[in-house]
């Protein structure tokens, strides 16, 4: 009787999905420790006030004196889950529970960084203080990868047990230093700052078009081809977002990233990218773009500005963003799918209604779309004229 080969490899019910990097709270977070908590309050607060207007920074922090008036006040006491409060100077959502550690990244989404109390909760990494007001050997174990030690007010030991979880290189100043500690934060910041790769939206019916628009000739090869030089012209990795019946068409030396969002146009094809690498920021352009040259990828790139969910460039002929010549962070994909579950696909919606980065330009002759025969021959018109002129 013939045996079965067995199958050595473990079987998994889940798909493998490239998940964000990320701590406790946030990709960017530290836990600042072995200080009392209202010297850790008045550090983070000097940070925020020197480098908020650049980071959308926060502070994670226990409240160990809430106001037992403020609580026999307020719904919570009633038995209500959530009580939302527009508090005029900022909008405040009170639980009844703690979200679980799920529903707080989701919080903390759209931010740069996080500062987290390390004499309640923990963190991925560390900045430890060394100060005789708070052992911070009581809490060793909290101590994983500790990025910076601040030295308090006559302090120039370090104790043998932190030493030993410290990693190679990490710098020591002085907790007075206020401005060394600043840029040390504001250094660590700009690192975190996510890579750009390029995405040639090219999956779409074409049926305006009625045949392949990303096939068409406005540059001497297929329009998909040109926009992939130019992101690759622009110093970006470039990608052509293909469906799956398209692969037979595309070079196989051509980075591809295949759509998983069928049936949702442009709004799949960049969450299939951002789901293929959830780590980098993705600058999209549309080969439904002739007009679009290397100078005004270049000029997106030069105002993008990673702090917000996006930097699009504003079209005064719709009013509105233009969302397919944009670059997404990292963050916008969390918000493309929270708006997907709210029943909107629309990636231009997303970002009326989001903290994007606006450019405005003179000249916006380049976002004409061409998406009918009659606009092909218009751009071909222009393009011949532009060449001509030059």
């Amino acid at each position: 009787m013939e045996e079965k080969a067995i199958s050595k490899e473990k079987h998994s019910k889940h798909a493998k999905l490239a998940k964000p990097m990320g701590g406790s709270y946030h990709r960017q977070e530290w836990a600042i420790l072995g200080t009392p908590c209202g010297e850790i309050r008045k550090l983070v607060g000097s940070l925020c006030a020197a480098l908020g207007e650049k980071w959308k920074l926060a502070y994670l922090d226990e409240d160990h004196k809430a106001s037992e008036e403020e609580y026999k006040t307020s719904m919570l006491s009633g038995h209500a889950y959530l009580e939302a409060t527009n508090k005029i100077n900022y909008f405040r959502f009170d639980h009844a529970t703690a979200p679980s550690p799920f529903a707080t990244k989701a919080i903390f989404n759209a931010l740069d960084a996080i500062f987290i109390n390390g004499n309640h909760f923990t963190a991925s990494r560390q900045i430890v203080v060394i100060d005789p007001r708070k052992d911070v050997v009581k809490k060793i174990d909290r101590l994983t990868n500790i990025c910076l030690v601040l030295m308090a007010e006559g302090q120039t030991k370090i104790p043998d047990e932190v030493q030993a979880r410290m990693n190679p290189g990490t710098p020591v100043i002085s907790v007075s230093d206020a401005q060394r500690i600043i840029n040390w934060v504001a250094s660590q910041l700009d690192l975190s700052v996510a890579p750009v790769k390029g995405l040639v939206l090219a999956g779409g019916k074409s049926q305006r078009m009625e045949t392949d628009k990303g096939l068409i000739f406005y540059h001497g090869k297929p329009q998909r081809e040109y926009m992939y030089d130019l992101l690759s012209a622009a110093g970006i990795q470039p990608h052509l977002s293909i469906r799956t019946d398209q692969t037979y068409s595309v070079s196989k030396e051509a980075n591809t990233v295949m759509d998983r969002f069928l049936g949702l146009g442009p709004y799949g094809a960049i969450l299939s990218a951002l789901m293929s690498d959830p780590n980098t920021a993705w600058l999209t352009v549309a080969c439904d773009l002739p007009l679009l040259g290397k100078e005004h990828i270049d000029l997106l790139l030069q105002y993008r500005n990673s702090s917000k969910v996006a930097t699009a460039f504003y079209n005064p002929e719709t009013d509105f963003p233009e969302p397919l010549i944009t670059v997404w962070e990292p963050k916008a994909y969390q918000i493309l799918l929270n708006y997907l579950a709210l029943g909107y696909s629309c990636p231009r919606k997303v970002l009326i209604n989001s903290d994007i980065e606006l450019v405005n330009v003179a000249d916006h002759a380049f976002m004409m779309n061409a998406n009918t025969p009659d606009e092909k021959d218009k751009a071909l018109n222009l393009i011949a004229a532009s060449a001509k002129f030059n």
